[in-house]
């Protein structure tokens, strides 16, 4: 409700005449779609935000979006806290071993790491920011810190809003520019408990949880093969990477290995990728970061939980585990019921928006796995959709957003003991 409540008051005030440049009323719509989109830290629009708006309606978006990433942050973690809570004698004892594990008492120390780990990142990416625009890029002082603030509070936040018309492509030779988003996004990406954990057994690898073990390695694999994959692939493409030298290529391909997986700028026309770029680019949306954070998507912790399932399937092992430490069934039924209700929502909005308008279907499903995972990178097609087509992402955009920490946490909160189990009868599988 919170969240709805948010985007009602952030529709109003993106309505109101103070809000537009040319001092015209927003259409209704319009501003919906503006208000989830920052709402959730998605970033997709359908107007411009650097000339659409007046400097009242762009201050009200950068609002929308950190009071968006700073309640998501701190609801998702509470309600890992509250996932965690309620275990007996035998389940305490048998996570002994995560010593760095989360629990409900620990809720006013996580929501003051939250704050000041969001202060200090922010200052210190805002600062480096403004520094180089002012000095390397002919901005005058006030414009190199509005445009150093409100990047650095997007890219904290993982929101993937800028106050240039054509993101940072601008920069795409700059690494000043695009290293410091990069880290800031990767940061939040990981998740507040990762932070937690980092903050009380520092690089002890071997006293981290093992959501923080998961998270960390999976994110730095997705890095990697997202590098690799935009590197290989655009390479040679004479719309992004092509006429490049090589390293503003290794550059940029690390730039766009980080933002498919929550964040949304782009240093390159993603409308002129190659058809195996997007395809890599649906694999690491549709995954997304670390649980408890800003990121979207289904979560690396729930991916790799699928992985461990199929590799010990083909193995025949009776567990699924990683890193020493098996899975409990009921993590495995609801990593599968995440990602089958995701994949499922995905696949029907797409469909949805396929009859909806003659667009490419690969841009549609581009589109939709954006939204649904709150990346925020389109291939252009954003302010084409009609009405109702819009209407879908702002769906897709909400749910996406709240729908996947209320689902999860329904799960977790949810389950009944079953006091009688039917007989058991197993049918042909594949």
């Amino acid at each position: 409700m919170l969240f709805l409540a948010t985007i009602a008051i952030g529709t109003v005030l993106l309505s109101l005449p103070i809000a537009t440049a040319d001092g015209q009323s927003t259409a209704f719509l319009t501003a919906l779609f503006t208000s989830t989109s920052a709402v959730a830290v998605t970033g997709l629009i359908v107007v411009d935000t650097a000339t659409y708006w007046s400097p009242f309606g762009q201050v009200v978006i950068l609002l929308l979006f950190q009071i968006g990433g700073f309640g998501i942050m701190t609801a998702a973690t509470l309600f890992g806290l509250m996932a965690g809570r309620g275990f007996g004698l035998r389940e305490r004892m048998a996570t002994q071993v995560e010593r760095s594990r989360l629990e409900f008492g620990d809720a006013r120390s996580v929501l003051k790491l939250v704050l000041i780990i969001t202060v200090i990142v922010e200052a210190i990416v805002a600062s480096i920011l403004t520094a180089r625009l002012y000095f390397a890029h002919d901005h005058s002082l006030g414009e190199a810190l509005w445009h150093g603030i409100f990047h650095s509070v997007s890219a904290f936040n993982n929101a993937g809003f800028s106050s240039y018309s054509d993101s940072v492509m601008s920069y795409q030779h700059d690494g000043i520019i695009l290293i410091p988003i990069m880290l800031s996004v990767i940061l939040t990406a990981l998740g507040f408990p990762v932070m937690q954990d980092l903050r009380s057994n520092r690089l002890h690898w071997s006293r981290w949880s093992l959501h923080s073990k998961i998270t960390v390695a999976g994110t730095a694999i997705l890095l990697a093969i997202g590098f690799l994959a935009i590197l290989i692939m655009e390479w040679g493409n004479p719309d992004t990477l092509g006429p490049m030298a090589l390293g503003s290529k290794l550059l940029n391909a690390g730039f766009h290995s980080v933002m498919p997986r929550t964040a949304g700028f782009n240093s390159l026309d993603v409308g002129s990728f190659a058809d195996e770029t997007l395809m890599t680019n649906y694999l690491l949306m549709f995954i997304g970061g670390g649980s408890a954070g800003t990121a979207g998507g289904i979560k690396i912790t729930t991916f790799a939980v699928l992985v461990a399932i199929v590799l010990s399937e083909i193995a025949r092992r009776r567990d699924a585990s990683v890193f020493g430490r098996r899975f409990s069934h009921a993590i495995e039924r609801q990593a599968l019921t995440v990602v089958s209700l995701a994949g499922a929502l995905v696949f029907s909005a797409t469909c949805f928006l396929s009859m909806l308008t003659p667009l490419a279907f690969e841009d549609l499903l581009f589109e939709a796995i954006s939204a649904f995972s709150t990346v925020g990178l389109s291939t252009g097609i954003t302010a084409k959709l009609p009405p109702s087509g819009q209407l879908v992402i702002i769906a897709l955009m909400f749910i996406g957003r709240v729908g996947t920490i209320t689902v999860a946490t329904a799960l977790a909160l949810g389950a009944t003991p079953q006091q009688f189990r039917y007989p058991e009868e197993n049918p042909i599988v594949g």
